[in-house]
């Protein structure tokens, strides 16, 4: 009587021998206001993580033009050294070992948050390339295509609202995120008709106050929209007791609540939900130590019916959102909001019916534009 023996699959060795990462800055065209923030500059960190089989990782994480140079000296001088020696398939206790990096009461939080970030993406990249399997489906497979909406609306001297909703429709985007909370509810209302109007009633149209109104103003616009079919309403009351205010505007409202991008874990996400404050939660990896927090809060979404979104930084969110069941919408800029995403990737697939169709290119699968990189690296 014979025997199998299995024989154990040799994995290439991916104990870290090197960090490298370079910040780019990038002007963008013009000023881009929202309800109380503005952007004149879009930056980010490329981050490669070397291993001993020759295999490196590679990613970018965060647009915090503000802090930049301060997320790179963390990554360079506080935790990355601590990775060397690491393996990165022990990818939970490489985000551990990264922990302190937002320890320092002093210092604005997300600073440490996204060079976790940048690490930890560039980890799970070369995880991916080790196994020869694209990120979407080791993280679960769910769904090749995703559909994907774009973010507009934003306040502006000379904003032309039908022809930027016309333009998305042509350019086949699913939907679009439009600005709200810089004015009235009555004022905003008029504006988000006009999209409406002119988009159709199959385009997914949200709106993002950005944390912009009171609770009362966010319930009043709420209402004046009952008609609008909107598919949610992110943000909208101001921060220093949103979790309760948004409750009031989810109950008494007329449109499912959206938010998550301003939370730092997933326990604040796990917050939101057991509290009744939303039905989509956007947690942005990027700004919370990456995918592997991201990932734990998709999981807990699950158990309150809650479906995920993601909070900009398509190179990641496609792949995270299109790995499980309740993944909704890729959002990125329009390419003068975010030169980055439509410069700096080579390989970014089009747009077909309002969806974008991943590759099987293991680990994230994208070519970055050394040229671009060059261009406008610090």
């Amino acid at each position: 009587m014979s025997s199998l023996v299995e024989t154990p699959l040799a994995l290439p060795n991916l104990t870290i021998v090197g960090i490298e990462t370079i910040p780019i800055r990038v002007p963008l065209d013009r000023v881009y206001r929202g309800s109380h923030y503005q952007m004149t500059h879009r930056s980010t960190i490329i981050t490669k993580v070397m291993t001993a089989s020759g295999i490196t990782g590679v990613a970018y994480a965060g647009d915090e033009d503000a802090g930049l140079l301060e997320i790179n000296e963390i990554i360079n001088k506080e935790i990355g050294p601590l990775l060397i020696g690491e393996d990165a398939f022990a990818v939970e206790k490489c985000w551990e070992i990264t922990r302190p990096a937002t320890w320092n009461i002093l210092r604005d939080r997300r600073l440490g948050l996204v060079a976790t970030a940048c690490l930890d993406v560039a980890i799970w990249d070369a995880i991916g390339q080790a196994l020869n399997t694209p990120l979407w489906k080791l993280w679960g497979g769910y769904r090749r295509e995703v559909p994907v909406i774009t973010i507009g609306g934003y306040y502006a001297e000379d904003a032309n609202i039908e022809k930027e909703v016309t333009s998305l429709v042509e350019a086949q985007f699913a939907g679009m995120k439009f600005k709200v909370g810089g004015l009235s509810p009555e004022e905003d209302i008029k504006r988000v008709e006009q999209a409406r109007r002119v988009a159709g009633p199959d385009f997914a149209l949200a709106v993002d106050a950005n944390q912009g109104w009171t609770p009362q103003e966010a319930i009043r616009f709420s209402q004046l929209a009952q008609d609008l079919n909107l598919m949610w309403f992110e943000e909208p009351c101001q921060w220093q007791n949103d979790r309760r205010a948004m409750r009031e505007v989810r109950s008494r409202g007329t449109i499912p609540i959206c938010a998550g991008q301003s939370e730092f874990s997933a326990a604040g996400c796990r917050d939101l939900m057991e509290i009744g404050s939303i039905d989509f939660c956007n947690f942005d990896s990027s700004w919370s130590g990456g995918p592997t927090e991201w990932r734990r809060a998709a999981a807990m979404a699950t158990t309150f019916d809650v479906k995920m979104a993601h909070h900009e930084e398509a190179h990641v969110s496609a792949h995270l959102l299109a790995s499980i069941p309740h993944g909704t919408f890729v959002e990125f800029f329009h390419p003068q909001r975010d030169p980055i995403w439509h410069n700096l990737i080579a390989n970014a697939p089009a747009l077909k019916d309002g969806k974008m169709q991943l590759s099987d290119r293991p680990g994230l699968g994208w070519e970055l534009d050394e040229d671009y990189i060059n261009k406008y690296r610090i």
